[in-house]
């Protein structure tokens, strides 16, 4: 399946389903409608109306052939975004600003992290609660800049990590730990925060930089 993963999100009369694209798969399209056609049928009676996105990194991950699924593809019901060619990044959606945090190289990181939590501190929220989305961000930030010391990274971002829910459990149930141990423990915390923003298992593990196994069984464990 690679990096496919189809995300629904029910609103009252609205199914909304979603694909976070991080590699090239020219399969995608066949999986992606196939499946959403399938969720859509197996749930007639809660939507009277449906949309999908496909958010790619960039325009060099769109599959060569469009032309077979046309049909999705031209239709006002879909909607494909490229996040590289997006406005100027405070004045896009948060939840895309999520998710090119996760693209983002590390010194665009750095800035565009410390710009989001300014904003979000600033601004009412309706996807996510703020410290949610204040946690996500540190978690990126934590494991895109790994090399650096705790207090490097609060420097960066402009805030006490030990006040973020991502370091308060894991300093909890992690303090008599090694480091693989208190890894876990971290992952146990970080991935359903990841996942709310779109990213599978196979994404997380990759912008992480951990096995695909941990992601995994850190996702059972949260569940």
């Amino acid at each position: 399946m690679g990096s496919f993963y189809l995300q629904r999100v029910q609103h009252p009369g609205l199914s909304f389903l979603q694909n976070v694209q991080f590699q090239k798969d020219e399969a995608l399209y066949h999986r992606f409608f196939t499946e959403s056609m399938m969720y859509l049928n197996r749930n007639q009676s809660q939507y009277d109306d449906w949309y999908c996105v496909v958010i790619f990194p960039s325009r060099s991950l769109e599959l060569s052939d469009t032309r077979t699924h046309r049909l999705f593809l031209n239709s006002d019901q879909v909607q494909r975004i490229y996040l590289d060619e997006l406005g100027t990044f405070n004045t896009l959606p948060i939840g895309l600003n999520l998710i090119q945090l996760t693209i983002a190289s590390e010194k665009a990181m750095a800035e565009q992290a410390r710009l989001l939590i300014e904003r979000v501190q600033l601004e009412s929220t309706d996807a996510l609660p703020r410290n949610e989305i204040i946690d996500i961000i540190t978690t990126i930030a934590v494991y895109k800049f790994s090399s650096l010391s705790r207090e490097e990274v609060e420097a960066m971002l402009g805030l006490t990590l030990e006040q973020t829910r991502v370091y308060q459990e894991a300093k909890a149930e992690g303090r008599e730990q090694g480091r693989e141990e208190r890894e876990a423990e971290m992952l146990k915390v970080t991935v359903p925060l990841l996942l709310k923003t779109g990213m599978n298992v196979e994404q997380i593990a990759q912008q992480l930089n951990v096995d695909v196994e941990a992601v995994h069984l850190a996702a059972q464990q949260s569940a």
